[in-house]
């Protein structure tokens, strides 16, 4: 595997788009290729990309190797404290009023 030195979380909109491009691809196939277009562009060494495009993904990596990389590039897109997973737009008040269905 090639050397990877930073994983660059994508944006909602980019995400989509991927998703999108997809959406006439056979479903059995949709996801490996989704996340391998997600891999070729997250993917930097020396701020360069890493992979040209999602085919060099699926030639180069396993299907083991990219699950961890998505777990990584997951994992740092996530603000935390003490180990836990905060979204700093939650807003808990609100969040149980809405349960309530009020």
């Amino acid at each position: 595997m090639r050397d990877i030195e930073e994983l660059r979380p994508l944006r909602a909109l980019t995400l989509l788009t991927i998703r999108q491009s997809l959406a006439d691809t056979d479903e059995a196939q949709r996801g490996l290729l989704g996340n391998a277009e997600v891999l070729s562009r997250a993917c930097f060494s020396q701020g360069q990309r890493v992979f040209p495009d999602a085919r060099a993904v699926l030639e180069e990596l396993t299907v083991g190797q990219m699950e961890a990389l998505l777990e990584a590039l997951s994992a740092a897109d996530r603000p935390s404290a003490g180990g836990k997973t905060v979204n700093p737009a939650f807003d808990a008040d609100r969040f149980a009023h809405l349960r309530e269905g009020s």
